[in-house]
């Protein structure tokens, strides 16, 4: 594949836009906003951004999440965190459209803190689309698909494997596995797409085309990162396919990722 996903001058073009959002979710969308302005007022919250598909326009109605970061002006608290999810639930329980509903809390000072510059701060530059405020990409550098992005955006896959192999020991449903078959098929393929972007020297946050990308270099794993894209799409309640995923795919590419970019720098 050519890489893409750049503009002219070789950076990585913010994804997404308000115009993009398919019209089945312009309600969700205008009910989130009317509903955050309503939680988090303004000593509160300094901005507000979509992420995902439906600011890429190409969210699916019942199967696609309504994602949002709310940047609030001093760092979150239990209060914040409670008033997020009540509000999570609401939206969730109100537009049958949206298949869940997840709200990130970031205070500003570490959306541009410098440690956060190449991972939180690159996140809200390039892949989160503004709704309420000012917005903090005007405070951030451009980016380009460098192997210093790749390192601070996914290399700690490895702090991951250990809480997803308790997480699997301790489901007790379909549903349950389902959902974490989901979230680990999901951080996989970013991690294998990253792995390889500064190669490709390019950006998707496609999961089929991240995983054809990944493929073009590592093609003896190519299958199994296939299968972990399906995963993503359509998760599954198979604990072999979750295994292939924890067990094998996963190890490894934290193995390679920290052995071509390095660890990223610890958090507290």
């Amino acid at each position: 594949m050519t890489a893409e996903g750049l503009d002219e001058d070789g950076f990585i073009a913010r994804e997404g836009s308000l115009s993009h959002v398919p019209t089945e979710f312009v309600p969700v969308v205008d009910a989130a906003r009317e509903r955050i302005t309503k939680t988090f007022d303004r000593t509160r919250l300094h901005s507000a951004y979509l992420y995902g598909s439906i600011p890429r326009g190409t969210a699916i109605p019942t199967v696609s999440d309504l994602d949002l970061l709310l940047a609030l002006r001093d760092e979150p608290n239990a209060t914040d965190r409670a008033d997020a999810d009540v509000l999570e639930v609401a939206l969730d329980s109100d537009f049958a459209q949206v298949n869940g509903v997840g709200i990130l809390l970031f205070s500003t000072g570490t959306l541009l803190s410098d440690l956060e510059r190449h991972d939180l701060g690159w996140f809200v530059a390039c892949l989160c689309t503004p709704l309420l405020g000012d917005d903090l990409a005007e405070d951030l550098p451009r980016y380009r698909p460098t192997p210093l992005l790749a390192c601070e955006t996914n290399g700690d896959l490895g702090l991951a494997l250990p809480r997803w192999h308790e997480q699997a020991a301790a489901v007790t449903s379909d549903a349950e596995r389902r959902a974490l078959s989901r979230g680990v098929a999901r951080r996989i393929v970013r991690t294998g797409f990253t792995l390889v972007m500064p190669r490709w020297g390019g950006w998707t946050s496609d999961l089929a085309d991240s995983a054809e990308v990944f493929g073009g270099y590592y093609p003896e794993r190519a299958a199994q990162m296939r299968l972990a894209a399906a995963t993503a799409r359509t998760p599954t309640a198979d604990p072999a396919i979750l295994s292939i995923l924890i067990d094998d795919l996963g190890p490894w590419l934290a193995d390679e990722y920290t052995t071509v970019h390095g660890e990223k720098t610890p958090r507290s």
